[in-house]
């Protein structure tokens, strides 16, 4: 992935976590857990895009 994609997938990411975190009202607590989700989202995707853990083709969750 080229590295000007891989920025313009980041900024994407962050706005639509601050537009969530100022916009959409709903309690702290549910807001924390959601930024937590995204971060760790991004911070896969990032390992994944830089070849730190792969492809997630792989990956299966359930059966």
């Amino acid at each position: 992935m080229p590295l000007i994609q891989l920025i313009i997938v980041l900024v994407v990411f962050g706005v639509v976590l601050w537009a969530i975190n100022n916009y959409i009202p709903m309690d702290a607590t549910i807001k924390k857990i959601l930024n937590v989700v995204v971060i760790i989202v991004v911070i896969l995707f990032v390992l994944s895009a830089f070849g730190v853990l792969g492809s997630f083709s792989g990956m299966h969750v359930g059966r």
